[in-house]
Parts: C-alpha cells; structure tokens; sequence
C-alpha cells in the first residue's frame, strides 16, 4: 500500500481547500527519466484516470497508475 503520513494529508487537505479548481485527491507515480531511470511526481487530481488505483489515506484519495503502483508499494510520503 502507498499512504500519507498524518502531516502530509493534513498539508494536502489543506491545499486542496485553496486549489480553485475542483481537486478529487492526489497524483502520485513514477515517469521515465532522471539520471536514476525514473523520477517521482505527485500532482493534484481532479479525476481517476481509466486503470488507477484508488486508496484512501487519513482522507486524501490517492490515485496512482499500475505500472507506478509497482515500484512505490510500501511507501509513505511525509511532510517536513
């Protein structure tokens, strides 16, 4: 599973309210590039796309693609 540490979806929740367009949760994958091969992103959403992932973390939706799925099981995003 990929979560949000309590701070991180506190942050997101809180940014989403400002956003001015609607927002269903955030994006969260890998792309292809960068000197290691792949680069993170996370990205405000404002649907599923066809094949995500939906997961629900301290109340933020996150929606990752399958091939992202893949190499971020397991892993927990946090806010400093």
């Amino acid at each position: 599973m990929i979560s949000l540490s309590e701070n991180a979806a506190t942050k997101v929740l809180e940014l989403i309210e400002t956003r001015p367009s609607p927002t269903q949760g955030l994006r969260v994958g890998v792309r292809g590039g960068g000197c290691s091969g792949f680069t993170y992103f996370l990205e405000f959403a404002e649907a599923a796309n066809q094949g995500d992932r939906e997961l629900d973390s301290h109340g933020v939706t996150l929606f990752v693609d399958p091939k992202s799925y893949l190499y971020l099981m397991g892993t927990e995003v946090d806010f400093v």
